[in-house]
């Protein structure tokens, strides 16, 4: 199923992803480091949800309070609390 995230605090706007069980596949910021973001996407593909969100939980950058790394982990959290509620 595919998630959309809109971010908060950093510079991509957005993030959509699909989640097969637990399985995070398909990653897409928008905007944002575009190659620091396509790498991100390529080195979580395929892992599970749980993993990906422990690893990059809390990361900040520079001066700001969160990240695209964070935000991701956050937007999976938020996607697997409503997959939990369906």
């Amino acid at each position: 199923m595919e998630y959309t995230y809109k971010t908060r605090g950093t510079c991509a706007v957005q993030i959509k992803f699909d989640l097969d069980g637990d399985i995070i596949s398909n990653v897409k910021f928008l905007g944002g480091c575009n190659g620091n973001l396509q790498g991100i996407s390529r080195l979580v593909e395929g892992m599970n949800v749980n993993d990906v969100a422990a690893k990059l939980k809390g990361i900040t950058c520079g001066y700001k309070s969160t990240s695209c790394p964070d935000q991701l982990a956050i937007a999976i959290a938020n996607a697997v609390a409503e997959r939990k509620q369906a």
